[in-house]
């Protein structure tokens, strides 16, 4: 038992990291999304006005701070963000290199977008099974139904491929491959411990500046950009040294355990109705108020409501018609603005109907 146990902490190879090293830093990036994301979705709820636009376009301004974080760690240090935290670093899985060239590009592109496309693909299919459930069908092209049947057959690879990482860790473990991760193997790299030699590399390359004193426009705007974004990355670094103990602790806070907690700490209070559909107000007793005006009347058609349906995140009723097709075009609320989904749909029985 000892000797297989050996496996897990010490290699044949002293540089190869143990398999609680490289977990580690995977569990690292996977805790730094999830906490970002519940910032801007707190800022959403509270300012929607002004936070919107970056609640519906988080993945894309993600992985814009992606990109530009993990190609400044791979060209100064040779590793991702959460390698280098960890002390290790890439080398090609056959010599042993440092990463460089189409490698370092083949590891960016892997890095970024394949975490990407994975949390569009899921959640494309998550909208299309509420799609299913609250849906009003209507007729589909070729198109459509080939890229609904693609998006079916998602389930499937995503288990081919969790059963794949899994044996690769698990030949990791002992002693049976290079690497613990596909998307190594398919990058062409394995990890290794940070040496004495490499540390020295990159305080050299920290002191370099080479600022283009009379280079042209091009060049000192690239040389700007260039610094700026080394910047971000230097001062993400810096923080997330100081807080990862406090994004792992987010992490479990808004766990499944303590979901409950979690809504009854952040559910939005709910918003007084408007002047106009109150009727002790001067502007609900106005000269627009009709037989077929009042509390009963839809607030995007104005007409009667028929099937009527509430938006949990604000308490508003509406049509089912007119808000299913607001709310999975605009994903809010077309009063309040608070950011909805098409699950937030309430059907309100009433004894009449």
């Amino acid at each position: 038992m000892a000797m297989a146990g050996a496996h897990l902490t010490s290699t044949a190879a002293p540089e190869q990291p143990s398999i609680f090293e490289v977990l580690a830093q995977e569990s690292l990036m996977q805790a730094v999304r999830p906490a970002l994301r519940h910032a801007v979705k707190v800022l959403a709820e509270s300012n929607p006005s002004s936070f919107s636009l970056a609640w519906r376009r988080f993945d894309e301004l993600y992985l814009l701070l992606d990109l530009l974080l993990q190609n400044h760690f791979l060209s100064h240090c040779g590793a991702s963000f959460s390698e280098n935290f960890y002390g290790l670093k890439r080398v090609s899985r056959r010599r042993g290199l440092p990463v460089g060239g189409t490698t370092r590009w083949r590891s960016l592109l892997l890095l970024c977008l394949a975490p990407y496309l994975r949390a569009k693909l899921e959640a494309t299919l998550a909208r299309q099974r509420d799609e299913e459930d609250f849906s009003i069908r209507v007729a589909q092209t070729r198109c459509q139904r080939l890229y609904r049947t693609a998006v079916a057959a998602y389930p499937v690879i995503s288990s081919a491929w969790q059963a794949w990482a899994f044996c690769q860790q698990l030949l990791f473990v002992f002693g049976g491959a290079g690497t613990h991760n596909p998307l190594l193997w398919l990058a062409g790299v394995r990890l290794a411990r940070l040496n004495a030699r490499d540390v020295r590399d990159m305080e050299l390359k920290s002191t370099r500046t080479g600022r283009p004193a009379e280079g042209s426009l091009a060049q000192r705007a690239w040389w700007l950009a260039a610094g700026a974004a080394q910047g971000v990355a230097v001062s993400l670094s810096s923080s997330l040294s100081l807080g990862v103990f406090f994004l792992q602790f987010l992490e479990w806070w808004y766990s499944s355990e303590n979901r409950d907690t979690m809504k009854t700490l952040t559910s939005l209070p709910a918003p007084p109705p408007p002047l106009h559909l109150r009727r002790d107000s001067p502007a609900g007793r106005g000269k627009d108020d009709g037989p077929g005006r009042g509390v009963a009347d839809c607030p995007l058609c104005c007409g009667p409501r028929t099937n009527a349906t509430v938006l949990s995140t604000s308490g508003f009723v509406f049509c089912y018609r007119c808000v299913y097709a607001y709310v999975k075009a605009n994903r809010r609320c077309p009063v309040t603005g608070y950011p909805t989904e098409p699950q937030h749909l309430v059907k309100i029985y009433t004894p009449e109907g």
